[in-house]
């Protein structure tokens, strides 16, 4: 028999949830049924798969040794990487990074471990801040992500808590994101909001916008304000009413304003030999509205990027 003892970071969720990253040898199926039949109990009393686990609590299970055999030495690992991290802000709970364009933000399907995650998990560690083997069921994490070859703001969680609130944040509209991007013409209005329906399409990535409601489409609104312009191009800002994916690059495309370097929605070849690697697209801006909770200090502040860190900025000063 095994006892884990319910910390700050594994407080609030369910048992299944914590117990699926507590015990990840342990197969689900096996999991729920050693529930069903009282071999996983908490405070040595009869639970449900979706009794919430409060602090203190204890979580006794009746198994096999072999599924509490634990990894290698993740944080000997951590140790290793030196960590390169543009950092806007940071704090006890939270921090606000800059993501350049090109850096992964998870592990890919092709096992890729030079991630944004993984310096983050590395900083940490070597602050002191991070031990996963003091961990039963949480690591700090991304609470948005950006595409690869997008650059911008990203939030990162230091604890579970700060997560929790923070995804909900996101979720109910308290975080308030603006992108700038450069455009092939010179939208009009200089100022607006696009509407339209957007429709994925899994299977090549890749997304469409229509006009009109459809089944399975969900809606997209964006705000936007041209900041400057030259010869046949803009410089826009872009504030999400909606986040869907590709939604900025894709309903600029379907307005007859692709990207500058954008190749999924529009032509980029020309642009591609003026120096646009990337799709001309930066979370550059971001906002919170917090009415209470743990990160309720973050109510009206905003943080933002200076021009220089936004790689195509320059172009629109000369």
């Amino acid at each position: 028999m095994r006892e884990l003892i319910i910390g700050q970071n594994d407080a609030g969720q369910r048992l299944d949830k914590f117990l699926s990253k507590a015990v990840p040898a342990l197969p689900q199926s096996m999991m729920y049924k050693s529930i069903r039949l009282k071999k996983i109990k908490i405070n040595r009393k009869r639970a449900e798969p979706d009794t919430k686990l409060s602090l203190g609590d204890t979580v006794q299970l009746f198994l096999r040794d072999e599924f509490f055999e634990k990894p290698s030495d993740d944080r000997g690992a951590l140790l290793r990487i030196t960590p390169k991290l543009d950092i806007v802000y940071e704090d006890e709970n939270i921090m606000l990074l800059n993501k350049r364009p090109g850096v992964l933000v998870h592990e890919d399907t092709a096992g890729n471990e030079n991630t944004l995650i993984m310096h983050i998990l590395a900083y940490l560690a070597q602050k002191g801040e991070y031990d996963p083997q003091n961990e039963q069921s949480f690591a700090p994490a991304l609470c948005n992500r950006i595409d690869r070859n997008t650059g911008g703001i990203v939030i990162a969680a230091k604890n579970a808590e700060a997560l929790r609130e923070m995804n909900l944040l996101i979720k109910t509209g308290g975080t308030h994101k603006y992108y700038v991007c450069a455009v092939h013409g010179v939208p009009t209005p200089r100022a607006g909001r696009l509407h339209g329906w957007l429709i994925k399409d899994s299977a090549n990535n890749t997304v469409s916008i229509s006009d009109k409601k459809r089944p399975g489409a969900k809606e997209c609104i964006t705000e936007y304000r041209v900041l400057r312009d030259k010869r046949s191009e803009a410089l826009v800002e872009v504030k999400l009413l909606t986040g869907r994916t590709h939604q900025i690059r894709a309903q600029f495309s379907h307005a007859g304003h692709p990207l500058l370097g954008d190749g999924k929605y529009g032509v980029n070849r020309a642009d591609r030999e003026r120096g646009y690697k990337y799709q001309a697209l930066y979370s550059y801006r971001l906002g919170f509205t917090v009415e209470s909770g743990l990160l309720s200090y973050l109510n009206g502040r905003e943080f933002s990027l200076p021009k220089k860190k936004i790689w195509f900025f320059g172009e629109f000063d000369k």
